[in-house]
């Protein structure tokens, strides 16, 4: 069986039996492993360890700090900036302190963040540096219940310090002294059905709400150890934002609950090269990565030498067979057992060594990874488990894990979880991981929870002989053609999406419409690269300086970029590419479900301009609103856009 993960040499124990709150899970964690390793983190170009103790040392501080200053149970602290051991410092500190912590993303504009800031009341807000300090000083005057601030990096703002007394340096805090009395007469005061955390939904049909979710939903959900085992050695790679629920609940609460350790990569640029030297057994990431990683390993092949490209696709036709025999109970024959370990040797292994080469477990969650894209990586060996869940059910609710995978499906619930599908096929949740509703709006909170306790999930499920649940599409996302046909747009979106690596989004639209037709977006670098080889690209140096910002920020938009992706997107043969492109997905669907006209946008979907949330997803109902006399014409003008042959 592929799934038959590398079993741990050293099993840990959680720590969740003993506790009922996130302050009691992270003392626990510290009395029982306090010289372990708690993370690492690079100074100087050198991998530095901190333990649990040291964690404590820095937390305990800056919440005996945090109650000097007045902070009192139950009141809020926003946290903004990167994933780095302050994030975490700053979020347990106040939690010991009994804070409710909310987490924002650093790539909020000023307005967004200000908006966090005042809805959910916080008295207190740290960041990272001067720009996120920026952002709040811009709306201060705004913010009446917000009193101090604490920076990370206050080097080379001393005259800004001065002229804003209610900011301070976080390492004043940190240098209070630790009172491990104070702290545990704080803990034992916090009733674990009250809120924990507040966590700001990415919003894709509105304005954020706050989702508040108890201590009892997360221990809840860290107290089913049967997900998967970890090992005492066990090492992940922290960069995905810590603003999010996954990776804040069960990646951060999680380590703590088992005592595994991590290392925060020095910046999201970096991880390709830091994970060789981490060498990490546990990786969670978002769909979209790995969806990058198979584009750029398609697009890579396309550009090696004919001997390469033909021994690429001979292991991966390999590598399929012995997926779907696997996914079927069928037995793997001898000489395709001996074909594959051949695939592996001379392919698959140096893929794997990328993430360097000691990986047990992948863990992705948040969207559906296209079947055909997780077949491939399982069949390089890259055990990637797919999960469900949302933040109002406390991150996960089904999982594939080990002995029990079924590929395009998200699993089956766990053992806290009651399932069930309504007449319309919503997936349906219940259990003591709900979370408590949203901060301020019980008017929202009750169309999200009904009278009998089920969480309605938004999502359209079903569910196989097996048990294995697999998502459909956003309830709200279904299209409706003119000829009433209901139409799922994920599933369009994503058979055009994967079949050239130059696609990045696509957008299907047909609501009301009598046929499909889609805007779809390139991805920035690989766009240069194409431009680079039709020899309409900028020189050397500008490419070079291109590349630089996008690596360091893919959401970027450096001066030139928008010039460049303009004149790729109106090239003649880049259109004629997506055409095919778009073509051989239709293939693939059926003629109601065909897209027939195009519009190629000259630019990446856009954060600022609120069209994708920070983790990267669609706002639909912004694109359908914003993108609505782009879609009127390619239905009223014969020569706008591209039109795509017929099947």
């Amino acid at each position: 069986m592929l799934d038959r993960v590398r079993p741990p040499k050293h099993p840990v124990r959680s720590v969740t039996p003993s506790c009922k709150t996130l302050p009691e899970l992270f003392l626990g964690r510290v009395d029982r492993s306090p010289h372990a390793t708690a993370y690492q983190r690079k100074v100087d170009g050198q991998w530095v360890a901190s333990t649990w103790r040291d964690f404590y040392e820095a937390a305990a501080a800056l919440a005996c700090w945090l109650m000097d200053a007045g902070l009192g149970p139950g009141d809020k602290i926003t946290i903004v900036g990167s994933t780095r051991p302050e994030w975490c410092i700053a979020d347990i500190g106040g939690l010991l302190a009994g804070a409710v912590t909310v987490g924002a993303y650093p790539t909020l504009t000023s307005e967004q963040l200000a908006y966090i800031i005042e809805h959910s009341d916080s008295r207190f807000v740290i960041v990272e540096d001067e720009e996120q300090l920026a952002k709040v000083i811009e709306h201060k005057a705004k913010l009446p219940k917000l009193e101090r601030a604490l920076l990370w990096e206050p080097r080379g703002l001393d005259d800004l310090l001065k002229r804003e007394p209610w900011v301070e340096p976080f390492s004043r805090a940190l240098g209070q002294k630790p009172d491990r009395s104070r702290i545990d007469e704080r803990a034992s005061k916090v009733d674990p059905k009250t809120t924990a955390i507040i966590v700001y939904t990415s919003g894709t049909t509105g304005p954020p709400k706050g989702a508040m979710i108890s201590h009892e939903n997360i221990v809840t959900l860290l107290s089913d150890t049967a997900v998967m085992e970890f090992d005492e050695n066990d090492m992940g790679l922290s960069f995905l934002p810590m603003a999010h629920v996954a990776e804040r609940v069960l990646a951060f609460y999680g380590r703590i609950n088992f005592g595994t350790a991590t290392a925060y990569a020095t910046s999201v640029p970096a991880v390709l090269e830091e994970v060789k030297e981490i060498r990490p057994t546990i990786f969670g990431s978002v769909p979209r990565i790995f969806e990058k990683a198979y584009a750029r390993i398609q697009g890579e092949v396309q550009k090696a030498p004919p001997g390469t490209q033909k021994a690429f696709r001979w292991a991966e036709g390999v590598g399929h067979e012995v997926v779907a025999l696997w996914q079927t109970g069928k037995p793997i024959p001898l000489g395709l057992r001996a074909k594959h370990a051949l695939a592996d040797k001379l392919v698959f292994s140096k893929l794997r060594a990328v993430f360097g080469g000691r990986v047990r477990y992948f863990v992705t969650g948040a969207a559906p990874i296209p079947r055909k894209i997780i077949e491939f990586f399982w069949a390089a060996g890259f055990p990637i488990f797919e999960v469900y869940g949302m933040t109002e059910a406390t991150v996960v609710t089904h999982v594939n894990r080990p002995g029990a995978v079924r590929l395009g499906s998200v699993g089956k619930p766990l053992a806290f979880v009651e399932d069930k599908l309504a007449d319309d096929g919503e997936i349906l949740i219940r259990g003591k991981s709900v979370f408590q509703g949203y901060y301020k709006a019980p008017e929202a909170t009750a169309e999200a929870i009904d009278a009998d306790g089920w969480l309605h999930t938004g999502d359209v499920g079903k569910r196989d002989a097996d048990g294995f649940l697999y998502i459909v599409d956003r309830k709200k996302h279904i299209i409706i053609t003119a000829g009433g046909k209901n139409l799922t747009p994920s599933n369009i979106e994503n058979e055009i999406k994967h079949q050239d690596p130059l696609i990045s989004h696509v957008h299907a639209h047909g609501d009301t419409r009598a046929y499909v037709t889609a805007i779809v977006s390139v991805s920035p670098i690989e766009s240069i690269d194409w431009a680079v080889q039709k020899g309409i690209g900028p020189d050397e140096a500008a490419v070079a300086r291109l590349k630089r910002a996008l690596m360091e920020n893919p959401l970027a938009r450096p001066d030139g970029l928008g010039e460049l992706m303009a004149k790729v997107t109106s090239h003649p043969e880049l259109r004629q590419r997506i055409a095919e492109a778009v073509h051989r997905g239709n293939q693939k669907l059926s003629r109601v479900e065909q897209v027939k006209r195009v519009y190629l946008l000259d630019r990446e979907f856009s954060l600022d301009q609120d069209e994708i949330t920070p983790t990267l997803k669609v706002k639909r109902k912004n694109v359908e609103q914003k993108f609505a006399p782009i879609f009127d014409q390619l239905y009223d003008d014969p020569a706008f856009g591209i039109v795509v042959m017929d099947k």
